[in-house]
């Protein structure tokens, strides 16, 4: 067959070439669109949802509105130039609307470009934060104040998969993104604690926030391969989800059966932690439970002391309550990427293609990749092959089309 050329940050790509009867799937990213054409594709979706009024039906002139942006939005500047050009249509000053921006809840995972105009929701500063509601424990929970005191609120979110959680992404909505550190700081204790367990206990607490906040106005981005734009979806918050699922479907290829090598690139090739265990969990659905993830990047990052003490030896269940008892954000961080790494990954070798020095692969028990060469070698040697192409995006579908 012929070779794959698979980017993965560096100048020249991966050049992979299958040997003679290897059993090969190559798992490309959809294509999408980006500039004018993803401008038009927004302003499509914002005037013709498939659900609900269009965007210029949510505003009248007076209206103060708050365009939250959550999560990885492709396209950025396109996205929120056609958001913002419905809602001057629609008769709001330029003045009455606040582009707010929350920071990733994951340190190193994927975010979107600045565009000009925009605020940066800080949940460090308490003041920007207001009471909206009392949880099932009641607990009061405050979120960024510019959305409780807007007359109307626009959700737009980068809508993705995360195979670590097994499933859709946290990256894309109001909750934990634009609540108080305390609340962004408890949701990664109750990862690090509970694991994929936590997903849907968050995701009630988003749904019941927007409830409260009365944001029924949802832009819902999915991305293409490259930081294209795959499509867009306007409409009342739980429609928009479930047609950005569909949406997303170019994301899950159907895999009928395990290789025993996956090689997989990053949409991210500099990310942190965040984005390795992403990939590692979408590989990891590709590959025989005994076989091997190859990961390419750029990473530079280096593992934390939980990952570190689980490589060496130490049980994972203790480290984790160790780091919830020590109270240290840094350590629950690391303990909740270490869980989410130690269950996608299991009996599985991992080899590693990135800029960190090779001593610190070796420590950790993981295959060092000392240069590209390596990896082609890999891949020419491999009897099975599943090569992935922005691993931390994707979701693979086993068993073909009917397959989870």
């Amino acid at each position: 067959m012929k070779p794959i050329t698979l980017p993965y940050g560096a100048s020249d790509p991966l050049l992979l070439e299958p040997s003679a009867g290897a059993s090969v799937l190559d798992c490309r990213s959809p294509a999408g669109v980006t500039g004018g054409a993803a401008l038009a594709a927004v302003e499509t979706a914002l005037c013709s949802p498939p659900s609900g009024p269009p965007l210029a039906a949510h505003v009248v002139p007076g209206d103060r509105v708050a365009v939250a942006v959550a999560g990885a939005v492709p396209q950025v500047a396109a996205v929120i130039a056609a958001v913002r050009l419905q809602i001057v249509r629609a008769g709001v000053a330029e003045d009455d609307i606040c582009i707010l921006r929350a920071p990733p809840l994951e340190e190193g995972a994927p975010v979107a470009e600045p565009v000009p105009g925009e605020h940066a929701f800080d949940p460090g500063d308490e003041a920007g934060a207001a009471y909206i509601a009392a949880d099932a424990d009641g607990q009061p929970l405050h979120i960024a104040r510019a959305l409780v005191d807007a007359d109307v609120v626009v959700t737009v979110g980068g809508w993705s998969w995360d195979a670590a959680l097994g499933g859709e992404s946290l990256d894309d909505g109001l909750w934990p993104l634009f609540a108080r550190l305390s609340a962004r700081q408890a949701a990664v204790r109750l990862l690090a604690r509970s694991g994929r367990k936590a997903r849907d206990r968050l995701r009630a607490m988003a749904d019941e926030v927007g409830w409260q906040l009365g944001a029924i106005a949802s832009l819902r981005v999915v991305p293409g391969g490259g930081g294209s734009l795959r499509g867009a979806v306007f409409g009342i918050p739980q429609a928009a989800g479930r047609q950005a699922r569909r949406l997303a479907a170019g994301w899950r290829p159907h895999v009928a059966g395990t290789a025993r090598l996956a090689i997989a690139s990053l949409a991210n090739p500099t990310g942190g932690m965040a984005v390795l265990v992403r990939a590692v969990a979408a590989a990891a659905r590709t590959t025989h439970p005994e076989g091997t993830i190859c990961i390419a990047g750029r990473m530079s990052e280096p593992p934390g002391i939980v990952l570190t003490r689980w490589r060496q030896g130490t049980a994972l269940g203790p480290l984790v309550r160790e780091a919830l008892a020590s109270g240290d954000q840094t350590l629950i961080r690391d303990a909740m990427q270490t869980r989410f790494l130690a269950r996608a990954l299991g009996d599985r070798r991992l080899v590693i293609l990135s800029d960190l020095e090779g001593a610190v692969i070796e420590e950790l028990e993981f295959g060092h990749a000392t240069a590209p060469e390596v990896v082609e070698r890999l891949a020419h040697r491999a009897d099975s092959l599943v090569v992935i192409h922005e691993a931390e995006r994707m979701f693979p579908r086993l068993g073909g089309p009917g397959g989870s």
